[in-house]
């Protein structure tokens, strides 16, 4: 039995300042572009977790060479990409941004991964990958992509409203092949839209031409170009950090927010301020940290949010939504039925466990105010369900969270910073 973390409870305001490691979406983006690169390329600040361990280890296994420089900096060796077998774990990133670069591997590339991860829609890449003129055995983990050295590559048309992921893992391939590769998403909707932004981003500072327009995406054939890339700190994991903030009435810190970013963590900040916290962006020169105050403890408004574009800070924001005084709606979010978990089932069953009043909605959650109780919060190996738990015990006694370790899949060490900051209470 998965051993059960007793999520701290705290008295008074939270106040504390926290660092937050690299981006996992912004390290593996890296990864794979240094990987498919002309030349060598050094990362800065990459994320050390399950998830980029995992995306490291598949391209080391298909004849890209890591080197770590010291404890910020990889230098990244594209090589001859040849057969391998990768494990994915239970990271999307992995499973939907490899394959396409195992179409010019020399040979047979398996995949394989938690089997958690079986479960997770593949259809979709595989499905534009066979279109694009690529061999594949199989619609689901494990498959078996059938690489020859190169691929015609060409007109795609997907339904990626089950994950952005299908889009950018085409993308960040997409100059590797003879013809480029133009992505026409055919879907009612299309979730998490930034993700796909920071993917073309990233392509254009590699000096990738990609042209945009609505729902289609092309990049002709042509070289990516070896860089230095700095990578911001992780968003979406520093959003539990600021969630202590607004519901214990404290001021929590992060340093080296960005001023501009395609990251959705970023939204954050006007969520918590439509909840009746106070942001501050503070830019001194090079230096630059966001703040948070939150109101005073037991008046935080509820809010109703289309999180279609922002998915991943649900479970941040559900959790909020339990300690606010008004009800929450968030809406848009039916695509994280096939995460990690279903998150919609998960948080409405947990939530509702410890005495609380959610309710699933076809497309998202409706969360109104109840005393909670003390009880076992199920992590269901989500590490955004674990941050959840954590961040509700904060203003509930007696939770205890299942599988904290979880969150080693994006955040290792997150049960100890989050002891560091219950330790600095005001």
């Amino acid at each position: 039995m998965t051993a059960l973390w007793p999520a701290p409870s705290v008295s008074s305001p939270i106040t504390h300042t926290q660092r937050v490691p690299g981006s996992k979406s912004m390290t593996n983006r890296a990864f794979i572009l240094a990987a498919l690169a002309d030349h060598p390329s050094t990362i800065v600040g990459a994320l050390r977790s399950r998830d980029t361990d995992l995306m490291r280890r598949a391209l080391e296994s298909l004849g890209t060479t890591f080197q770590d420089i010291d404890s910020d900096s990889i230098r990244v060796v594209p090589g001859p990409l040849a057969t391998a077998q990768v494990d994915c774990g239970l990271a999307g990133t992995v499973m939907r941004f490899v394959p396409p670069v195992a179409a010019f591997a020399a040979g047979e590339v398996l995949f394989d991964g938690d089997e958690q991860a079986r479960a997770r829609p593949m259809g979709t890449i595989l499905d534009a990958l066979s279109a694009l003129g690529v061999e594949v055995t199989g619609d689901s983990l494990p498959f078996t992509v059938h690489g020859t050295g190169s691929a015609p590559g060409g007109h795609v048309a997907i339904d990626a409203s089950g994950s952005s992921q299908f889009v950018s893992g085409l993308l960040l391939a997409a100059p590797r092949f003879d013809n480029g590769v133009s992505v026409r998403h055919t879907g009612a909707s299309l979730p998490s839209l930034p993700h796909i932004e920071m993917t073309v981003d990233m392509l254009r500072h590699a000096g990738v031409d990609v042209e945009v327009s609505e729902n289609t995406w092309k990049v002709a054939p042509q070289p990516i170009g070896a860089r230095t890339w700095h990578i911001e700190p992780d968003l979406s994991n520093a959003t539990p950090f600021l969630a202590a903030a607004a519901i214990t009435g404290g001021v929590v810190t992060v340093p080296q927010w960005p001023t501009r970013t395609s990251q959705a963590g970023d939204a954050i900040r006007s969520i918590l301020e439509r909840m009746g916290c106070e942001v501050e962006l503070a830019v001194d020169g090079s230096s630059h940290s966001l703040t948070v105050r939150g109101p005073q403890r037991g008046t935080l408004r509820g809010i109703s949010l289309d999180m279609g574009d922002i998915g991943e800070l649900t479970p941040t924001v559900a959790a909020l939504a339990t300690q606010a005084t008004s009800p929450s709606e968030l809406t848009g979010i039916a695509h994280l039925r096939g995460h990690e978990t279903d998150r919609l089932k998960a948080l409405t069953e947990e939530i509702n466990n410890l005495g609380g009043d959610c309710e699933e909605l076809a497309d998202g959650l409706l969360i109104r105010p109840a005393a909670l109780h003390g009880g076992t919060w199920h992590s269901y190996a989500d590490h955004r369900m674990a941050t959840a738990g954590a961040i509700i015990g904060l203003n509930v006694a007696g939770i205890n969270v299942e599988n904290i370790q979880t969150t080693a899949k994006t955040l290792p060490g997150f049960e100890n910073m989050w002891a560091e900051m219950v330790g600095d209470e005001a």
